[in-house]
């Protein structure tokens, strides 16, 4: 159902996407194990593949599973529970039982505050579990997994938790005559449907500040990443969450998702995935009762680079590690690189000499840089768009190929397209894989509306050592955020969306509060 996705600054709020310049320079920094106890640890892995609903662990309704399959070497993980509409129907019944006995909405903020923290707590106590089966279930690196994945989820429960006792509602300037007062109210039932690329922290995303406004909860991950959800749903009940407030439903997107966007009793979905599959929600919401739609969708990222950039090397280091960080699959990759002519040449030399160091490598392996695909399908789709890129006439410079074949998973080389022309279909169409396209400019108003030339509008970079440019440029770039001289450094304090096509609302700060609330006003006559 979910295609899309995504920690302080330079810390763990939104390191998920953060360039491998600031990433790689010390992959064991944080982690010890080795690749023979990571594969020791993979094997005595008890996975439980049964929903959570009203707080238990429970099969399918209709007592149907789907197979877990990992991309690491194509070997099944565990049996996962096939929710459908009924099993959307039992949990969101749930999800309305505690929200109108108030178990979850009536505790003092306060209170809700200590357990999203305990609830923070215990992700880090489970770290290495958190971590593996982040990278069997998506193929992930493990060092990304343990040091960002985990350490962001957990932190962003955190986060919220200490903001939602610290959040005021308002008195109106009336007159004299009257009192009027302006007051937060959770929305309710929230649906939550993450996509498979993040799949805790996009989870994160969504119900901290979900849960921390007093909502009740159902999340339905990925299909093609389903495990860290259900574990985050065990640990949300051992820290003290009330049975019913978070139900975690898996299932296939066109059964379970659809079912839960068009139930009539949530009152709010959120959704981070596709455009394609953001359009079928926000019909849904509408056909069903309304309900308030937010969407997170996809990217085309530009990165644009000047002849005037201060520091060549950076900038190449930061362009390559983030389009091959996590494989490509992710919404806001800079995939489209705008190069001045005059330095495209040095750009490329040192970019290529980059590139060796992301070949694919076994993900639960700590040194690995760049891992598995999360599926074959999404394999078959990426190798499809390097095929595109070849036969309108791009120049492949590196890459283009699938990798390690005989280990039974789903890898591509690191590919970089020169002579890309903008209205080619690598450069309109998100791929959402480890693929650079490279566009030559030498007006940078030409390179500007180029760049907001695409559907998409979520993330951009420009680099040059002039301020005012920067700034000229920045403004004219239409996209929910716009970098200067780096790429995704970030702090949870500021809020993540786009424009145009890439959805509407925004995830992280307390802008996302907005998503989860209704502002009511209490007008009081005053004799």
């Amino acid at each position: 159902m979910a295609i899309c996705g995504k920690a302080g600054r330079r810390s763990f709020i939104h390191a998920a996407c953060r360039p491998a310049s600031l990433r790689w320079r010390r992959p064991n920094d944080t982690m010890n194990e080795s690749t023979k106890s990571w594969h020791e640890q993979a094997a005595q892995l008890k996975i439980d593949g049964r929903a959570l609903i009203g707080g238990k662990r429970v099969v399918a309704i209709e007592g149907a599973t789907f197979d877990c399959i990992s991309p690491i070497d194509g070997r099944k993980l565990a049996d996962i529970a096939r929710g459908t509409a009924k099993d959307i129907d039992a949990a969101v019944a749930s999800a309305r039982a505690a929200f109108e006995d108030r178990r979850w909405a009536g505790k003092a903020p306060a209170a809700r505050k200590r357990i999203l923290i305990r609830f923070a707590d215990l992700l880090l106590e489970h770290r290495d579990e958190l971590a593996l089966l982040e990278t069997l279930d998506m193929g992930k690196p493990i060092a990304a997994s343990r040091a960002t994945d985990v350490n962001a989820a957990a932190n962003t429960l955190r986060w919220y938790g200490e903001a939602i006792d610290k959040v005021y509602d308002e008195i109106a300037p009336t007159a004299d005559s009257a009192l009027a007062l302006i007051t937060r109210e959770p929305v309710g039932v929230v649906g939550a449907i993450v996509p498979w690329n993040y799949p805790m922290l996009m989870a994160a995303w969504k119900i901290a500040p979900a849960l921390a406004t007093g909502n009740s909860v159902v999340l339905k991950p990925s299909e093609k990443s389903p495990l860290t959800a259900l574990r985050l749903g065990e640990l949300a009940l051992e820290a003290g969450l009330p049975d019913g407030v978070l139900n975690v439903v898996t299932g296939y997107g066109h059964e379970a998702g659809a079912a839960l966007a068009l139930h009539s009793d949530v009152d709010c979905i959120a959704f981070t995935g596709s455009t394609r599959v953001g359009r079928q929600i926000m019909q849904y919401a509408g056909q069903s009762n309304l309900k308030r739609a937010w969407t997170e969708l996809g990217g085309k990222s530009p990165l644009i680079v000047c002849a005037d950039v201060a520091d060549l090397e950076r900038a190449v280091e930061t362009a390559i590690g983030a389009i091959f960080y996590n494989q490509g699959e992710s919404c806001n990759a800079p995939s489209r690189l705008f190069v001045e002519q005059s330095i495209k040449a040095e750009f490329l030399e040192r970019a290529l000499a980059r590139v060796p160091g992301y070949a694919p490598g076994d993900p639960l392996d700590p040194k690995t840089a760049m891992g598995a695909l999360v599926d074959d399908t999404q394999l078959a789709t990426v190798l499809r768009y390097i095929d595109a890129g070849v036969s309108e006439g791009a120049n492949l410079l590196a890459g283009g190929e699938r990798a390690r074949a005989d280990s039974g998973g789903y890898y591509v080389l690191p590919t970089i397209f020169d002579e890309v022309r903008n209205e080619m279909t690598i450069a309109r169409e998100e791929i959402f894989g480890p693929v650079l396209s490279v566009i030559a400019f030498d007006d940078v108003a030409e390179a500007v509306r180029q760049a907001n030339a695409t559907s998409y509008g979520l993330q951009a970079s420009v680099w040059t050592r002039d301020i005012n440019k920067a700034h000229k440029i920045a403004r004219a770039l239409r996209a929910g955020t716009v970098h200067v001289n780096q790429y995704d450094e970030d702090d949870i304090t500021v809020p993540f969306g786009g424009y145009k096509q890439s959805g509407n609302g925004r995830d992280k700060s307390l802008h996302a509060l907005d998503k989860y609330t209704e502002l009511k006003t209490t007008w009081i006559r005053l004799e």
